[in-house]
């Protein structure tokens, strides 16, 4: 992935993505922001235990490195909802009508409305079609992995938009790798259908998992990145629960300009 740094934060970017210039886009790290520890210090998490004010200044500073445009949220759930941001989602002074609206994936073919993901080992996948305008970000933990919640957003992009899934760029974000991917309780938690991604010592490869989704939903072999940055791993660069517990999440962030 590629590196970038805007007013002292931290970014990463995919390269297959980042040569589209109607796009911006970012992988952010847990570096560059206001929050004491343990949530030291960009954590985007509203509900963690974080002061809200050290919240509200690290999704700002988000924003002013995205262009300043709106961050358009969601009350992640770990289930396989998504969805589709409209203008009729916001007032005529662009500001949410609404509430955070439950789900764990957000659509949209609006300018100036970037979709934020939080994740702290989840997988965070964006999409976006370049010749329908069309944008996405799906937060992908376990649970929606098994589910296919990745198979379910390519399909939303079909159905609403038109999509090809031939024309989709995909990227998969920092995550919990199959290095760290334990599941002593599989045979209760994932399908057996799933079971073939695992390694002798239990551990699941949900990198592997989403390039599969991706692939069988359409979107080609050459059009997909994986970041294979493990969360767990690094800690030092992203917020992780499964070593931390009590910590922030990052945020994964794109959208039309």
């Amino acid at each position: 992935m590629i590196q970038k740094e805007k007013n002292g934060v931290i970014f990463y970017q995919f390269p297959n993505l980042e040569k589209y210039t109607d796009i911006c886009h970012g992988i952010f790290t847990r570096k560059g922001g206001f929050s004491i520890s343990p949530f030291h210090s960009l954590n985007v998490g509203g509900n963690v235990g974080d002061d809200r004010i050290c919240v509200h200044q690290n999704r700002q500073a988000i924003s002013n490195c995205m262009g300043g445009n709106d961050l358009v949220y969601l009350r992640q759930v770990h289930k396989t909802g998504v969805v589709v941001i409209s203008d009729t989602n916001y007032d005529a002074g662009g500001h949410a009508t609404q509430t955070p609206p439950e789900g764990d994936a957000l659509v949209a073919s609006i300018e100036k409305k970037n979709l934020l993901i939080q994740t702290a080992d989840c997988q965070p996948v964006l999409l976006y079609d370049p010749v329908k305008k069309v944008v996405a970000n799906i937060h992908s933990g376990w649970r929606g992995s098994i589910n296919n919640i990745i198979g379910h957003t390519v399909d939303t992009l079909k159905k609403t938009f038109g999509c090809t899934a031939g024309s989709i760029i995909a990227g998969v974000g920092p995550s919990l790798g199959p290095c760290c991917a334990e599941f002593v309780r599989y045979k209760k938690e994932i399908p057996e259908t799933f079971w073939g991604y695992k390694d002798d010592s239990d551990h699941f490869d949900f990198w592997s998992i989403s390039r599969d989704q991706l692939e069988t939903a359409g979107v080609l072999t050459e059009n997909i990145h994986i970041s294979q940055m493990c969360t767990r791993c690094n800690t030092d660069i992203f917020f992780s629960y499964r070593r931390e517990k009590i910590t922030g999440r990052f945020a994964a962030v794109i959208g039309l300009r």
